[in-house]
This record gives structure tokens, sequence and C-alpha cells, in this order.
């Protein structure tokens, strides 16, 4: 490391471009009970993408068999589970024997991405003050089970998997430039505002406890509701806590993105 450490290098070779003010949301990779043949409690297949050049319908009409017999099914999860499965992206089963399997993003089905807390907040069944990924699975839960599956085809977007075995446990999932993400390390950014590989310097605070976060961060991943220079999303990991903290993020930040000086 050059004199000055690791701050000093960067100092000297970049400098930060302010980023317009915006909001900071947070993301994780679920780790959630699976089965490879299906059950009572683990009836919703995880597909994988058909052949190229299949039509791909709306997720209602995906659930209800439109690419039976072209989209191979990769594991079983219950039904809400799978749903948040596809809205994050990748993740991991816990299997019966104690197995790990990896599912990663392979693809989705091109319909317009609707978020069913925003269906919930319309119809004053969540007050929008209250609104988070926990808030939505307790209506889930409360409801009876055809109003939850109906609220769920409300969304027509659906994405497809695929399974992967190179990924050690302790590693995240890869995200757009194809490396694992770090928690708490990588942000998802729109790559038309934000270079993706830039390292971005990010001021904001901690969901649950309010402490505040300041730290350096890495522009690896990009995601359909980020759009514009100041939106960004965290990674916070895996399993229980990550999903704790990234389930009710919707805090305001301020970024810095850090680009090389002229020689």
């Amino acid at each position: 490391m050059p004199p000055g450490g690791e701050r000093g290098f960067l100092e000297r070779r970049l400098r930060p471009l302010p980023a317009t003010p915006g909001l900071l949301t947070g993301y994780y990779e679920p780790a959630l009970s699976g089965r490879l043949a299906p059950d009572a409690a683990h009836p919703t297949p995880l597909r994988g993408l058909p052949p190229e050049g299949t039509p791909l319908p709306d997720r209602a009409a995906i659930e209800a068999g439109a690419l039976a017999g072209l989209a191979p099914h990769l594991a079983y999860a219950d039904p809400v589970e799978a749903f948040f499965l596809q809205i994050q992206g990748s993740g991991r089963l816990l299997l019966p024997d104690g197995g790990l399997l990896r599912l990663l993003y392979a693809g989705k089905n091109g319909h317009p991405y609707v978020p069913i807390g925003r269906r919930l907040i319309e119809r004053g069944a969540v007050a929008r003050e209250a609104m988070s990924m926990q808030a939505i699975r307790a209506w889930l839960a409360a409801a009876p089970p055809e109003e939850a599956a109906a609220l769920l085809r409300e969304n027509p977007s659906y994405v497809f998997f695929r399974r992967d075995e190179a990924l050690r446990p302790d590693q995240g999932p890869p995200g757009t430039l194809g490396v694992p993400l770090t928690p708490v390390r990588s942000l998802a950014v729109d790559a038309a505002q934000v270079p993706l590989g830039a390292p971005v310097w990010l001021v904001t605070r901690d969901p649950l406890d309010g402490s505040p976060i300041r730290r350096l961060v890495h522009a690896q991943d990009t995601g359909g509701a980020i759009r514009g220079a100041g939106r960004g999303d965290l990674f916070w990991g895996w399993g229980a806590e990550a999903a704790a903290r990234a389930g009710p993020m919707r805090e305001a930040a301020a970024m810095w993105v850090l680009v090389p000086r002229a020689e």
C-alpha cells in the first residue's frame, strides 16, 4: 500500500463527484426452506428459463401452467417465500438433508414490475409510513390464502432462475459485474448514471437504530427499480439479520462517485 494508506491513495488518484441526493433502499439474499419435489408446505415451483424464443406470459398465466413442459422446475418453496425470492433475484434453499441449493437470476418475462406494497397502500390496507417488506409479509400471513395469492398475481413480472454449484457459502450472489456481492459494500445503481465498478462514498443511516453509515461502497449491481443518479440499493448480505435491515430500508442518502483525476 502506498504512503498514506488506502485513503491517501484514493484521495490522490480520485476526485469525488456528488450525485443528486436521493433514496437508498436495501436488498439481501434470502435463505428459505426448499424441496426438490413438491409437498404440502412447498408447492410452488421455482422455474428455469424456457427455450429461447418461447413467448413469455405474465405471472398469473405462468402460475396457471402456461409454460408447462417448457420451463424446468428447479426446486419448490412456499408461495410467499418464492415470490420474495423473485423480488431479490437470488437465494439459498435449505434442503431437508442439510444441503444448500443456490439459485441465481437467469432472466425475466419482460412484463412490468408492479409493487404489491403500493397496491396495499392504495387500498388502505397498510399505511404508507408503515410500509416495508415485513408489513407485506404480515398482511399476506393474515389474509385468506386465495386473497393473498390474488395479490401476488397483481405483479405480472416473473423471474426465472438457474442453479449454481460454484459459489462458496461465504460468498454472496454475483451482481451485474459477475463478481460475488459483499455485504454492506456492494451497491446497486442506475448504470446510466453511475459507472459500474466505481467506488462510491455513501452517507446514510441504519434503518433499525438510526446510527450513521459513512462508508466506501462499490457500484457492482443494477436493479429494475433503481433509476436516477441519486438512487441506490445497498446489499445487506444473506439470512434473517440481512432481511431485517434490508426490508424497512428507505433512507435519504448522499453519494459521491469517485472518478479518476486528470493526469
